[in-house]
């Protein structure tokens, strides 16, 4: 069932250029929605009884012969397989109005089910070098979609996000063949084996420096962030949303954490580390969101920031900071999305992204401006929307470790957020009408109805967060607290 994950939205990539030959709007719509729901509603119903047990290998076969492909599920790589397809789903749906003016539906939705299908595979890998396969899967495919438009601006926020990346995918690489040539295996089991047995602390110092550049990469975490400013917001609106949402926590944040605390063990330097870049990305990245004018740049700004708060309560190794680091990169996927996609209606309406020519829209855009508001409340951590529940965890489990100075850090980084968002809404959606935008009417309705989706949201796990807690985030959080244990327990794989 896990390889259903992958070959779905393979195979549909690789017939959607032939049946966007047929219909060039329809199908291609249809399809790719169709797709992401079943993908949604196979991992609540079919996936998560899984893990009931605890983690589950399954493995390829051809013709009844066992192959070397092997796919792993436990509460971790589950919850991100919920969070992929959830946010996945909307984004197909939003894109059914948006990508009218962009033509070629069929090729974009396939290079879209390309990097789902990258995405899915790196969360379901148990050894590393099919976490890198599946990383530059998902990776090739958002070059693509970054410069679908084939702008210049496109184009060189593209180029310049394959470079960096390339050069990331190389230390994870290198990283990577270095531990397979000390341990003698990729799987998670025989790395983490291996290192136990073997005397090699300098070694896993360094591969731990690769993993972290390469990653932090991915993840844009400071001092690794300087494309994502630019690729986000180059990029159409729902493939901004699905990199901010989800593929910089997967092929970051994700894969960072399945190594630190899954293959090394975290050790009291790497915490160090770890909540020291994440206190640093959360300022640096709000700090250069408050003197931005480009609405889709703010946001940008705004994922380094908000992905330093994942970092920094996954990097305090506590269950309560696992559990609330977890619980924000699953929140920040729902607003942050929201955000993007309500700064694309706002974009395909007026026609621009500038904030200082906006101003008035709640009047003649009021459901994108509602949503709006919820999203940024949300991620601004106001109660009781979902935000408020992940930083406050955040913020207990450092005060618990007695880290009282980052948890005082990490208010203020929550107040600054709250500033530079309400400027944002005040902006954009109230004061007085621009003469301009009398003649702008509400986004399209597939493009609402996304966004008023993901802001219901926002609201139903912030009311009921103990159900979200113990329903996705606990399994995930247990699986990542038992560390280097789990992986022992697939030696082999």
């Amino acid at each position: 069932m896990l390889f259903l994950y992958i070959i779905v939205p393979l195979l549909l990539a690789g017939l959607l250029p032939l049946l966007g030959k047929l219909s060039k709007r329809l199908l291609p719509d249809l399809l790719a929605s169709a797709a992401m729901l079943f993908l949604l509603v196979l991992t609540v119903i079919g996936a998560r009884p899984l893990i009931s047990g605890g983690g589950v290998i399954q493995q390829a076969t051809w013709f009844q012969a066992p192959l070397n492909i092997r796919l792993l599920l436990d509460g971790f790589s589950l919850l991100m397989l919920f969070t992929i397809a959830l946010v996945s789903f909307v984004v197909c749906v939003y894109s059914i109005g948006y990508m009218e003016h962009y033509g070629a539906k069929a090729n974009y939705y396939a290079l879209l089910l390309v990097m789902i299908a990258g995405m899915n595979g790196l969360v379901l890998s148990g050894d590393l070098f099919t976490i890198y396969v599946f990383l530059e899967m998902a990776a090739v495919a958002s070059y693509a979609l970054v410069a679908f438009g084939r702008g210049p601006d496109e184009l060189e926020a593209a180029f310049k996000y394959l470079m960096l990346s390339a050069v990331a995918s190389a230390f994870v690489l290198l990283s990577i063949a270095v531990l397979f040539a000390v341990t003698g295996g990729v799987g998670f089991g025989a790395v983490a084996q291996g290192l136990k047995t073997l005397n090699v602390r300098t070694l896993v110092g360094i591969c731990s420096a690769l993993f972290l550049a390469g990653f932090g990469l991915k993840a844009a975490l400071v001092p690794f962030h300087s494309w994502l400013p630019d690729a986000h917001p180059s990029a159409p609106a729902p493939i901004s949303a699905m990199l901010s949402g989800v593929l910089i926590k997967v092929s970051g944040v994700y894969a960072m954490t399945r190594v630190f605390l899954g293959v090394f063990g975290l050790t009291p330097a790497l915490t160090t580390v770890l909540t020291v870049l994440g206190v640093v990305s959360i300022f640096v990245g709000a700090l250069a969101a408050i003197g931005q004018n480009d609405i889709k740049r703010m946001l940008a700004y705004s994922s380094i920031s908000q992905i330093g708060y994942v970092v920094l309560g996954i990097g305090i190794g506590t269950p309560l900071g696992i559990l609330g680091g977890l619980f924000h990169l699953f929140n920040h996927a729902l607003f942050k999305s929201l955000l993007f996609l309500n700064a694309g209606a706002v974009e395909q309406s007026t026609g621009t992204r500038s904030l200082d020519k906006m101003g008035g829209l709640a009047k003649v855009m009021p459901v994108t401006a509602v949503t709006s508001v919820v999203g940024s409340l949300s991620i601004a951590g106001v109660p009781p929307l979902n935000g408020f529940w992940s930083k406050l965890l955040i913020i207990i489990a450092l005060v618990q470790a007695k880290m009282l100075t980052l948890a005082v850090l990490a208010v203020l980084g929550s107040v600054i957020t709250l500033w530079y968002y309400l400027v944002l809404q005040h902006q954009a959606f109230f004061g007085k009408l621009n003469e301009a935008w009398k003649s702008v009417r509400e986004a399209p309705f597939w493009m609402s109805a996304a966004t008023v989706v993901l802001a219901l949201l926002c609201v139903a796990v912030g009311l009921a967060f103990p159900f979200v807690v113990g329903t996705w985030l606990q399994p995930a959080a247990d699986a990542l607290g038992q560390g280097v244990n789990v992986a022992l327990n697939f030696i082999g794989f």
